[in-house]
């Protein structure tokens, strides 16, 4: 590993222990869950980066991920906490703009850079396949987010009082996903990776 790839695992390391005590602490049953999920995804990676190559630019979307992640858990704002906290009102009949779809866009975005990574030899493709690679990248970072959405069914179906949300609250994730991955696409693109 590139010592870059060292300080990111060390941040990663310092957010899953901090968290971690926390939610054992709180007893919050749900996010040692995801603490669980989050420890085997970074041990996939960790085992995997030099084979893959992951862009530089994934890695840390997946860190930055990881960390607004565990903070939407773990800081609590008023009788809540920071997953519950909608940033702008963009209308009545849903609650968007909530934190929680802020980390879905950024999230599914980060999966989208790892799925071109994942896909990169494979894709070097004439100019003409744009479009179909485009959809395929946009297909995978969404396909990640709806196996999110089944995580987090199970800690809902695990932890009763999780908090996760019903079926609004899943359809609303799946749209942020959708939005994530397609501007995950676009940075891709900007970035000529």
């Amino acid at each position: 590993m590139e010592r870059r790839h060292i300080i990111l695992l060390l941040v990663n390391l310092a957010l899953i222990g901090g968290f971690g005590v926390l939610f054992i602490g709180r007893r919050n049953y749900e996010f040692i869950l995801y603490v669980a999920v989050i420890v085997v995804l970074l041990g996939v990676v960790a085992a995997s980066v030099r084979k893959v190559g992951y862009s530089f630019d994934a890695l840390i979307g997946l860190t930055v991920w990881s960390a607004m992640h565990l903070a939407g858990g773990g800081v609590p704002v008023g009788d809540g906490r920071l997953y519950d906290v909608i940033l702008v009102r963009l209308t009545d009949a849903y609650e968007i703009l909530r934190y929680d779809q802020v980390v879905h866009v950024w999230g599914f975005g980060a999966c989208t850079l790892v799925a071109q990574s994942l896909l990169a030899r494979a894709l070097r493709e004439p100019a003409a396949h744009r479009v179909a690679i485009g959809f395929v990248l946009i297909m995978a970072g969404l396909g990640m987010g709806a196996l999110n959405e089944v995580v987090e069914f199970i800690a809902a179906e695990i932890v009763p009082d999780s908090g996760v949300g019903g079926y609004e609250n899943t359809a609303l994730d799946l749209c942020a996903d959708l939005v994530g991955a397609i501007a995950g696409l676009i940075y891709i693109r900007v970035r000529g990776l």
